[in-house]
This record gives C-alpha cells, sequence and structure tokens, in this order.
C-alpha cells in the first residue's frame, strides 16, 4: 500500500517507542527500571475517580458539544482566572481529548505553506513533527546548558523573518526541567508585538514548581489576544490515561478550534469531563503531596547521576526530568540510552529524541520510586564502570 507523502515527514514520540522495546525485554523475563516515560506514577486521586464512576452511571455517556461540556468549560475558566489573577470566559476555552490535539488545532488553524514556526530545541518532539505535518517549517530555538537551558532571546529575535507566524513556549520545559523568567517572557511578548506573532504557550506543567510560582506569557498586558495557552488534567492530576485537555483561545480561535475537534474527535469524552471538574473544584491537597514527592526524588537522581563518572547533570527548576549531559561518557546520546536498555536493564531516552540540539544528553524521568531511582543509578554506573 502507498502512503501519501506527507507521511514521511510525520515524527513520532520516542517515549512510547522505548516503553514498547522495554515491554519486549520485560516479557522476555528482565526486569526493567522505568525511567523513560513522561507520566506521573501516582493514581489518579480517588474523588476524581468516583467522580468519573459516577458520570458513567448517570448517563454522561453520549457526545458532548464539540468545544466541550458547558460546564466543564466554566469550571475550566473558573480553575484558569484564580490561578492566572485575570477573567477568563468559559467561550474562550475549547475541552480536547489530551493536550496533543491542541499542538495539532494550532498549525492546522494558523501555518500556512512555508510559515515558519520557531519552536525550543530540546523541545517536546511533536511541536517539530505538527510544524511539518502542517506545511510550515520548523526553526529550532537552541536551549543550552550553559544557559541552564533557557532560549537566548537576542537569537530568538535574530531568527524572525517575514515568514514567521508563532513562537512556541514551553515552561516548565520537556525535557530540560527548566523554568522561563519573567523577564525573558516580557522580552518574548515584545517581539511577539513588534512582528505581530501568535504564541503557542505549553503550559502542562505548570503544577510542577520546585521554586516559586508559574508564570505565564498571558500575564503580560496584551498578550492573551495573541496567545493560545496548551494546558489539561494529566500531569497535575495522574490522569494520562484519561486523555483530556484545554486550550485558553483568543476569540477568533474559539470557532476554528472547535471545527478541527468536530471534523477529528467529534468531541471530548463526556465522563471524563465531569471527572475534570472534580479535579479542578476538589480539593488540591493530592496535587501538593505528589509534587512534594517528586521534589524528594529530584534530589535523589541529580545526586546520583553526578556520582557517577563521565555525566554531569544540573538540578531541573520544574516538571519531573533530568536532562544530564553525558558526553563524559564518550558515547552519543542514542549509543548512550541503548547501552542503559540492554546492558543495565534501564529504559530512558536519548537527548536526540527531543531534537539534534539534545545530542550528547539524556532525559530521565524521575516519575518512579525512590528505591527504584537509585536502583537506576546504581546499574548504570555499574555498565559504565564494566566498559
Amino acid at each position: 500500500m502507498k502512503l501519501a507523502s506527507r507521511m514521511s515527514i510525520l515524527g513520532t514520540e520516542t517515549a512510547f517507542e522505548t516503553l514498547a522495546k522495554a515491554r519486549a525485554l520485560e516479557a522476555e523475563g528482565r526486569t526493567i527500571i522505568h525511567l523513560e516515560i513522561g507520566e506521573p506514577d501516582f493514581d489518579t486521586p480517588e474523588h476524581i475517580r468516583e467522580a468519573g464512576k459516577k458520570a458513567i452511571d448517570d448517563g454522561f455517556t453520549h457526545y458532548g458539544p464539540s468545544p466541550g461540556l458547558p460546564e466543564a468549560r466554566k469550571s475550566v475558566a473558573n480553575f484558569v482566572s484564580k490561578r492566572m489573577g485575570y477573567d477568563v470566559s468559559p467561550d474562550n476555552i475549547v475541552v480536547s481529548p489530551g493536550g496533543k490535539p491542541i499542538m495539532f488545532y494550532t498549525m492546522l488553524a494558523l501555518v500556512e505553506e512555508g510559515d515558519e514556526v520557531i519552536y525550543p530545541n530540546p523541545g517536546f518532539p511533536i511541536y517539530e513533527s505538527m510544524i511539518n505535518f502542517s506545511g510550515g517549517t520548523p526553526v529550532p530555538l537552541p536551549l543550552n546548558e550553559e544557559s541552564g537551558f533557557t532560549a537566548d532571546i537576542d537569537y530568538l529575535e535574530s531568527k524572525i523573518t517575514e515568514r514567521t507566524k508563532l513562537i512556541v513556549v514551553n515552561s516548565p520545559n520537556n525535557p530540560c526541567g527548566s523554568v522561563i523568567p519573567h523577564s525573558d517572557l516580557e522580552r518574548i511578548a515584545e517581539l511577539a508585538f513588534k512582528h505581530d506573532l501568535i504564541v503557542l504557550s505549553d503550559e502542562i506543567y505548570h503544577d510542577f514548581y520546585f521554586d516559586g510560582e508559574h508564570t505565564s506569557i498571558t500575564q503580560i498586558p496584551g498578550m492573551r489576544e495573541r496567545t493560545i495557552i496548551l494546558d489539561g488534567f494529566s500531569k497535575s492530576y495522574a490522569m494520562t490515561g484519561w486523555r483530556l485537555g484545554w486550550a485558553v483561545l483568543p476569540d477568533a480561535l474559539v470557532e476554528p478550534f472547535s471545527r478541527l475537534t468536530t471534523n477529528s474527535v467529534s468531541a471530548s469524552t463526556t465522563f471524563t469531563q465531569i471527572a475534570g471538574i472534580a479535579a479542578l473544584e476538589g480539593s488540591q491537597q493530592p496535587v501538593i503531596d505528589m509534587v512534594g514527592e517528586f521534589k524528594k526524588r529530584r534530589k535523589v537522581i541529580v545526586d546520583g547521576l553526578n556520582s557517577i563518572d563521565g555525566i554531569d547533570c544540573r538540578t531541573p527548576d520544574g516538571a519531573f526530568y533530568v536532562f544530564p549531559n553525558i558526553r563524559g561518557t564518550g558515547m552519543t546520546s542514542e549509543e548512550f540510552a541503548e547501552a542503559c536498555m540492554y546492558k543495565a536493564n534501564v529504559a530512558l531516552l536519548a537527548g536526540t529524541a527531543f531534537g539534534k540540539f539534545g545530542q550528547g544528553y539524556a532525559r530521565l524521568s524521575f516519575a518512579n520510586s525512590e528505591e527504584n531511582l537509585l536502583k537506576g543509578i546504581s546499574q548504570i554506573k555499574e555498565m559504565l564502570a564494566a566498559r
């Protein structure tokens, strides 16, 4: 069967490919330490699960409106308003089955053939994939270790051309765990005004700050009208499998996003939206407790990696990933990831899974128990010592 040529430019998410390889090894009887997948290892809080079960019994098993149930859109709007410190109307919310559709809809709604989109690199791989698939030209914005994996705004300005349409920002960042300083967000906003650009602000890790609080570019006057916020339930509420996200949109994009939803998935699942309301309006203590546990694990994995010859790991400011420099091992990112999987029984990701500027690095998720983190570090250390 001959596929359409556009399929050749559609990328993937290496985390899921690596997980599949790890599962295959486990099926052969090996025990693998999973540090590859980007999801909390906590269960969805009980009150959210119960709300989802009750919603099914209450008949929330049919189609809902494409932009989301009215009560869900209202709940998200209230939550965002309280967090951001400005009023958000439910009319500016579109609920989606996870955060990825928001990336796809953004590119499809805004990017013409040849339009340039600036995106973080290393960065979430679906950004580049969706830019390519929509006919846009991806323009990588390097995140360098020397600057704490935050962008050089002068360099960013130098990459803006008359074809630039969109800038993607992600803070806290996956895979680097970096946070964009507010002063840099202000400079990005200035560039957006100057060059009439739109910003896609991926804020899915908004609760995962280990110092300080979340800052959004939309809190800068004038940026709400030119920013798409991508957010959702997966990370904060350990709801990855529920597939539930949301977009906060300027007025002009609500109808296009709703139409794209109708044409692609019809609507988000109704009973998961009811569970999402329970997540936003119920106790936030499970979120606080989970982030507190991740903060403890952060120290364990950073200290452990820094104890290994050839590895240098900075402390991440947010999310639940570390992005250590592994150049001292003498291995490429791909070689290191392969050796960890097949020789150390530790599944992690090559830095290049997040773009070409990830060469020389690896991403490890610390969404695993302290016991497994220590065991994984020990196995990597033994593997490298035996080379």
